[in-house]
């Protein structure tokens, strides 16, 4: 199978439904911004993978993220419209498993008491980066959802809300047992005023 069609070359695309759209279209952003995260993800386990493969927790880590692509790989199926109602891949469990290991995480982090900087490693700072896309993604999602009525599962934001949350943690918790400082934010205003 060859990897190129020349299907696209006029700015049109298929959906999974198999409605024709151009290139822009609404549900092709969305897929698109999941399948953007998820190499993100795969960033960060190729980082762990060339740099700390002998770190148990790390390595942990990385399993939770190949987890969490494989289902990235499955909800951007149903953001290009694989479902025709308004089912989804998510099960309350995926939530579940992101709020747990959110907590197993924050038991051994220092508590914050301030706003950090997205810095540190560069493990911590490729999941800030997947931090950021994955709002990106939720952001449209609500967008897709409640302006443009869209029939996506609700659930799905619930699912970003709590990954974003994740990646948060997550980037605390490298640095964390990378033994790397994290750098908290100083307004340079507010020492003016």
């Amino acid at each position: 199978m060859k990897i190129y069609t020349k299907r696209g070359d006029n700015g049109e695309t298929v959906l999974a439904d198999g409605t024709k759209v151009y290139k822009h279209n609404l549900r092709v952003d969305l897929y698109g911004l999941c399948d953007e995260l998820n190499s993100y993800i795969g960033v960060v386990n190729a980082l762990i993978k060339e740099k700390y493969q002998l770190n148990s927790h790390l390595n942990q880590l990385m399993q939770q993220l190949i987890q969490i692509q494989n289902l990235l790989f499955e909800i951007s199926a149903e953001l290009a419209g694989y479902y025709k109602d308004n089912r989804s891949i998510l099960r309350q469990e995926d939530i579940l498993f992101l709020e747990s290991s959110i907590d197993k995480m924050d038991e051994v982090l220092p508590e914050l008491r301030s706003f950090i900087l997205p810095n540190g490693s560069l493990i911590s700072s490729f999941l800030h980066v997947c931090r950021t896309r994955c709002r990106d993604l939720e952001r449209r999602i609500v967008y897709a959802i409640k302006e443009e009525k869209l029939n996506i599962n609700e659930q799905l934001i619930s699912y970003f809300n709590r990954l974003s949350d994740y990646f948060f943690v997550t980037a605390r918790y490298a640095n964390f047992v990378l033994d790397i400082e994290e750098i908290p934010w100083k307004s340079n205003r507010k020492n003016q005023a």
